[in-house]
């Protein structure tokens, strides 16, 4: 073609532009385009009307995604051991009302745990943890629960946790019924017990250093077995194997998928304790 031809040929100016020569196409339209109209991509340029139609369909197409996504709960991910500090309240609260005249005897008698009064009052089995013999024995019960319940809480749940400590005081209770059944008991030494058989079982599970943890509880295992200590041992023991068995059970089903094994598997637990209340019924009858 010569030079009169490509000046005249109308392909050869910029369809936007008509007064303005260009040799170059649309990578989409395949229309000429002038340099002010061009906009470069990795596979060529394309014209503003071309850019203007791809933008249009990313957005369509990001926007039908969306909505195609299920919505997700939204996490209320809290640090706060707000669990531990209620049962610190709790506790505290009711030795408070121990030490006014003429309730403390009331209240020790109706919470405290004895094992022939379980099977016609079962709260016991609980309320246990709201008594306490002296000023030192429930501020280091509560002291032991707050350095622990401050880790264990925010790391397991609030559900997780509280469940942890019930059925340790459970586990406390029902080995102290077994084998002390006409001993009174009080204190929430069976519950904290569990939290450290816990902590020490998802410790190791988790590969932390439980260094620790071993040594506190070899410390408090001879404190427990001193002549003359005083100390529901019976309590103890049953808390801290109980609070270990949570605690596997806590480590070995984290998945999602789960969790109503975790579930059924902490009500078999809290079945089987239950269970073994019945042994005295058939040998003391």
């Amino acid at each position: 073609m010569t030079d009169a031809g490509l000046r005249t040929n109308p392909d050869n100016y910029c369809y936007r532009h008509p007064d303005r020569q260009s040799f170059v196409l649309c990578q989409r339209c395949l229309r000429t385009i002038c340099t002010e109209c061009q906009t470069p991509l990795p596979v060529g340029v394309i014209c503003p009307e071309c850019l203007a139609a791809s933008q249009q369909a990313q957005k369509e197409q990001h926007r039908a995604t969306v909505t195609r996504m299920p919505r997700r709960r939204r996490a209320v991910a809290s640090s706060t051991p707000v669990v531990t500090y209620t049962l610190i309240g709790l506790s505290s609260v009711f030795y408070l009302i121990g030490l006014i005249p003429g309730f403390g005897d009331v209240v020790r008698f109706y919470l405290a745990l004895n094992g022939q009064f379980v099977y016609a009052q079962p709260w016991r089995l609980f309320t246990v943890v709201l008594t306490h013999a002296s000023v030192w024995h429930i501020v280091l019960n509560m002291l032991a629960l707050w350095a622990l319940g401050r880790s264990l809480e925010p790391l397991l749940g609030r559900g997780r946790f509280l469940t942890l400590y019930l059925l340790s005081t459970l586990g406390g209770s029902v080995l102290t019924v077994l084998l002390a059944p006409t001993t009174w008991v009080v204190g929430a030494s069976g519950a904290v017990w569990g939290l450290l058989g816990a902590m020490f079982v998802i410790g190791r599970h988790l590969g932390a250093n439980v260094t620790a943890i071993a040594v506190l509880l070899g410390l408090n295992l001879v404190i427990t077995f001193l002549p003359g200590s005083n100390i529901a041992w019976q309590a103890h023991i049953g808390g801290g194997l109980v609070g270990a068995l949570i605690g596997f059970i806590f480590a070995r089903t984290r998945a999602v998928r789960q969790r109503k094994k975790q579930i059924w598997l902490l009500v078999a637990v809290a079945a089987g304790l239950l269970a073994l209340l019945a042994i005295p019924l058939f040998l003391y009858r």
